[in-house]
């Protein structure tokens, strides 16, 4: 089953979990519908990959307004390819999300029970990674590139939903657009950190050639979470492939490395006239 639709061609919504959940709105973008030029045209959204700053408000400010969730009360990140997750509260709402020099530092996960708050991530292959509980409404996202997976940015979510007394087989868990193993090609360092990373007799990788590997990135995220204790009835993954989707995605393989981004996001509503209570 394909969790996301695309809603518009800004942005595909996680159908599956916006359905199911009243008021949370989650999704991710798309590389379409923005004021970007040349390289990062025309949806990008980050503001570290040599864009004009501008530009990157700009598109961000038109996401806002089609999501109706405020940039003011967006959360941003410095991400580095480690496993730093933070806890957001409403004393984090609006760094990193007009500037790059108030983002949170040396961070490549989000994990909140507020509510008016929209947890972005920034991807151009790497897997977004997104979490959810129903019953205490817990909400978190994670940058998964081959070396935060192999870290166990996954492992660490689970680290701190548990450290909240929040039971892992009660954890969602949907796997979002990410270049596929048909065109990401690996060499035996980055096998060897897998195989150290992922106890399972499966193994997510196939031998193409002497020393070269195709790497599924999505299923050795979803092998790391079986292992932590998520039920496999409770992953899910999408089709989408960031390198082949070109009309949907930028690539940071096919593009050469220089391109956009794409956003994962993630944030509750607040109910519909309980604005006021959450803010006393």
């Amino acid at each position: 089953m394909e969790p996301f639709t695309l809603g518009n061609k800004q942005f595909f919504n996680l159908e599956l979990w916006e359905q199911q959940f009243p008021n949370l709105l989650v999704g991710f973008t798309t590389k379409n519908g923005g004021n970007s030029k040349g390289d990062y045209a025309s949806l990008n959204m980050a503001f570290h990959v040599n864009d004009q700053k501008e530009a990157v408000v700009a598109n961000r400010n038109e996401v806002a307004r089609e999501l109706a969730f405020p940039l003011e009360q967006w959360v941003g990140a410095e991400q580095t390819h480690k496993v730093h997750i933070v806890e957001v509260t409403k004393a984090h709402r609006g760094l990193g999300s007009k500037d790059y020099e108030s983002a949170l530092k040396d961070t490549d996960g989000f994990f909140t029970f507020e509510k008016n708050i929209l947890l972005t991530l920034c991807f151009a292959d790497c897997v977004p990674l997104y979490f959810i509980h129903p019953a205490t409404k817990a909400i978190g996202i994670a940058h998964a590139g081959w070396q935060g997976t192999v870290k166990g940015i996954a492992r660490e979510m689970m680290k701190v939903f548990a450290s909240h007394a929040i039971p892992v087989e009660e954890v969602m868990a949907v796997i979002g657009p990410s270049i596929t193993d048909r065109h990401y090609i690996v060499d035996d360092r980055v096998i060897n950190e897998m195989d150290k990373a992922i106890h399972s007799k499966e193994k997510p990788y196939a031998t193409v050639s002497k020393g070269q590997y195709s790497l599924n990135l999505q299923e050795a995220n979803k092998l790391i979470m079986l292992e932590e204790g998520i039920l496999e009835s409770n992953i899910f993954i999408t089709n989408y492939c960031t390198y082949e989707d070109d009309t949907y995605f930028f690539s940071h393989r096919r593009d050469k490395g220089k391109t956009g981004r794409m956003m994962s996001y993630i944030g509750w509503r607040e109910e519909e006239g309980n604005e006021n209570v959450s803010e006393r």
